[in-house]
């Protein structure tokens, strides 16, 4: 059930996040060390925000400068195309070369290197500044805007400072929040009025009200203020900006606002807040609101500040992330699901760098660039492809550098770039090789192996191909399959006895194969189909020649029978032949090898339950076998003891093959699924079954490398990460559980 070969120097494209600054809603600022001048503080501010958390949704820019989004998407706020809801990063369509993004309510922008500003989403209140209301599935250029260096989206309304130290406002403004003098929304933008013509460094969007940070420290504020966010000692909304009062001569240096409060961080390092306070989100110790800033309790050497919807949270200079305020999601991410009114470290993270917040949800970046998430999921938009809470963080997206992916009948193995192996899924039979027996929802290395170059999954044991030609084997061992001349089962991998010179291996659901680099065959394990080829139906606990095979090239085994393809491009086949797996024309078991009848130029093949493939030179697919779901893909149910052709498949690179369904993974990288489909394992968006090839659709063009299990689906993406589908009962999609099946791809997840 091996995927298709991906060379050992194909580097994987992660998404490698640096962050250096974002301002807005639910947004953080990174800040100079504690006692930087404030020259220094405000020449930092000219950084780029990388990720971005919004209401419902989240944005990340990658080092290429394309810009990628995750969570709800009604209103087109992902930039997709589309208004599908993601649990997973999709690129943003048309952008690139971007340099900032900020996510608002249900709207998204991003500053382009060319200082231009890019918009998409909700746009009922002129939020995108494209000129219009009408809603925008991809982006469009905002109008009137140049030399932009950073952008703010609020809830429904959006902020900007030129390179000339100018602010510039536009959409909703029912309540002075454009900072304009009226309350007209405005559909392009417009000037910030009362802050001079030059000096803004920064701009902070909240919901219904607006922050900016001049050069010289100071912090003004227009808009809502009715619970004393805009910091001014009053509840007075204001039409024009007015200066926060009481911070003080250290000058501030970094500033963020949620819904209705406020966060400033100063030179000193320390942190204030105030506004609204009715879940502890200020950090003084109270929930009494503040209309003008107190100091955050037992906090310093602050180096980045984010504000939540009704939360907020800083990063310290030794790398350790705070966080107070509403917790019933745990976006506090300290375990608990109790509000804390000062703050509360972060549990399990270390060396962050950046943080961002959003609606009842936090995300982090760590020194490694992986970006972690915690709290509210409910429209997938921590991006770790489940939908439920998390009181404490979560790897984004984890499992990635991956080369090739096995599934055995509940259980799942990813080989990685580095050479080792992950596995998840049922562990009953120690079947995942990470010295337990416990069901694993999420990947776990398998322990002690280093320098793998293949992996092959049976039915409860797994195989591992190292780069000395040894093999190794885990799980069941009651029939020998483990080739360790017992029968006993294994929690940690153990060498195959007397094989060297191994250059793959292939997994039944109780015995293996090895082919060895001078073109001979060896098997092990159970044989009571004859699958050994050994001429009996004795059972090995070490591996055996099989018999009368020379110049093979390829091996797959079935559940009980075997192939291999010659170096002539025939196949032979043998074991159990009830439903004419063997494809030799009849349903004669055989415990010698046999030939396949009709079929020349095949290049690979795989085996299922009780069917076969093959692909040959010419990219064509052919099947033989059990055909009762239309596992044969050639339009019927009927069964075959001889090839028939896969309909409408050309191109083919390489195929898997389930207990009742088959996969192909073609040269344009589609992937193709036909079969069972009960638990969705074809991945087309139904649990119905089909007799002829359906595309994954959501797929794309991007597979790299393809397997099945008995019930389940795994597919390698082109940037390395692991997309699974169909039944999960023992956590074979390694998606944390969260779903019994699905019926489309979800991510599978590293921590």
């Amino acid at each position: 059930m091996q995927g298709r070969y991906v060379g050992w120097m194909k580097k994987i494209l992660g998404a490698c996040l640096g962050l250096w600054l974002v301002v807005g809603c639910g947004q953080p600022m990174d800040v100079p060390e504690e006692g930087a001048s404030l020259d220094t503080a405000h020449s930092s501010l000219q950084g780029r925000a990388r990720i971005s958390a919004g209401t419902h949704h989240a944005l990340a820019l990658r080092p290429d400068g394309t810009v990628w989004a995750v969570g709800t998407n009604s209103y087109g706020e992902l930039g997709d195309g589309t208004t599908i809801q993601r649990i997973a990063p999709v690129q943003v369509q048309g952008l690139e070369d971007v340099v900032s993004v900020s996510a608002g309510g249900h709207f998204s922008l991003a500053v382009r290197a060319d200082g231009t500003v890019w918009a998409w989403g909700y746009n009922i209140y002129g939020q995108l500044g494209d000129g219009t209301i009408t809603r925008r599935l991809v982006p469009v250029q905002v109008q009137g805007l140049s030399d932009v260096v950073s952008v703010s989206a609020g809830y429904n309304h959006a902020l900007a400072v030129r390179a000339d130290g100018t602010a510039w406002a536009w959409g909703f403004n029912t309540f002075n929040q454009l900072g304009d003098g009226t309350t007209t929304k405005r559909t392009v933008p417009v000037p910030v009025q009362g802050l001079g013509s030059t000096g803004v460094v920064a701009v902070a969007a909240g919901t219904s009200h607006s922050l900016a940070l001049r050069s010289d420290g100071t912090v003004w504020g227009w808009g809502a203020n009715s619970s004393g966010q805009l910091g001014d000692g009053t509840t007075t909304r204001r039409i024009m900006p007015v200066q926060v009062q009481g911070l003080g001569s250290n000058g501030v240096i970094a500033l963020a606002t949620g819904n209705s409060h406020a966060l400033a961080v100063r030179a000193n390092g320390t942190v204030w807040a105030w506004g609204s306070n009715d879940y502890g989100q200020v950090g003084d110790g109270t929930t009494s609101n503040r209309t003008l800033p107190a100091q955050v309790q037992g906090l310093s050497g602050v180096q980045a500040v984010a504000a939540g919807d009704s939360h907020s949270l800083v990063l310290r200079s030794n790398g350790t992330v705070w966080a107070w305020g509403e917790n019933f999601a745990g976006e506090l991410g300290d375990g608990t699901g109790t509000n804390s009114s000062v703050p509360v470290q972060v549990q399990g993270l270390s060396g962050a760098m950046a943080v961002a917040a959003g609606d009842n949800f936090s995300l982090a970046v760590r020194a490694d660039s992986t970006v972690w998430a915690w709290g509210s999921n409910e429209y997938g938009k921590r991006g770790d492809g489940t939908l439920y809470h998390r009181t404490e963080p979560v790897q984004v997206q984890g499992l990635s550098d991956v080369l090739a992916v096995e599934a055995g009948d509940n259980h799942s193995v990813a080989l990685r770039e580095d050479g080792t192996v992950w596995t998840w899924g049922s562990n009953g039979s120690n079947q995942l090789g990470d010295g337990t027996a416990t069901r694993r929802s999420v990947p776990v290395q398998v322990q002690g192996l280093s320098g793998v170059v293949a992996v092959a999954a049976g039915g409860v044991h797994t195989l591992a191909l190292r780069n000395d030609g040894t093999v190794w084997a885990w799980g069941a061992g009651a029939f020998g399959q483990l080739g360790d001349g017992t029968n006993l089962y294994r929690s940690v991998p153990v060498q195959v006895q007397g094989l060297s010179g191994v250059v793959a291996v292939a997994a039944g659901h109780s015995h293996s194969l090895a082919l060895r680099s001078d073109g001979t065959l060896w098997a092990w394990g159970i044989n009571d189909g004859g699958q050994l080829g050994s001429g009996n139906y004795l059972r090995r606990n070490v591996a055996a020649q099989v018999q009368g095979l020379s110049g093979v090239v390829a091996v797959a085994a079935g559940d009980a029978h075997s192939l291999v393809v010659l170096s002539n491009g025939t196949v032979r086949t043998w074991g159990y032949n009830f439903y004419g797996q063997l494809g030799d024309g009849t349903t004669t078991t055989r415990t010698v090898p046999t030939q396949v009848q009709g079929l020349s130029g095949v290049v690979s093949l795989k085996a299922g339950g009780s069917h076969s493939l093959a692909v040959r030179s010419d990219g064509t697919v052919w099947a033989w076998g059990l055909n009762s779901s239309g596992q044969l893909g050639d339009g019927t149910t009927t069964w075959r003891s001889a090839p028939v052709q896969v309909q409408g498949l050309s191109g083919v690179e390489a195929v898997a093959v389930g207990e009742n369904h088959s996969l192909a993974i073609l040269a344009d990288g589609t992937v193709w699924n036909w079969g069972l489909n009960s638990f969705g394992q074809l991945g087309d968006g139904t649990t119905t079954s089909r007799s002829a090839p359906v595309q994954v659709q959501a797929l794309g063009m991007s597979g790299e490398s393809v397997a099945t299990g008995g019930t389940h689906s795994l597919v390698v993406h082109e940037d390395g990460t692991v997309w699974a589908w169909g039944t999960n009962s023992a956590g074979q999609l390694g998606n944390g559980g969260i779903t019994m099946y699905a019926t489309a791809p979800i991510p599978s997840l590293l921590y």
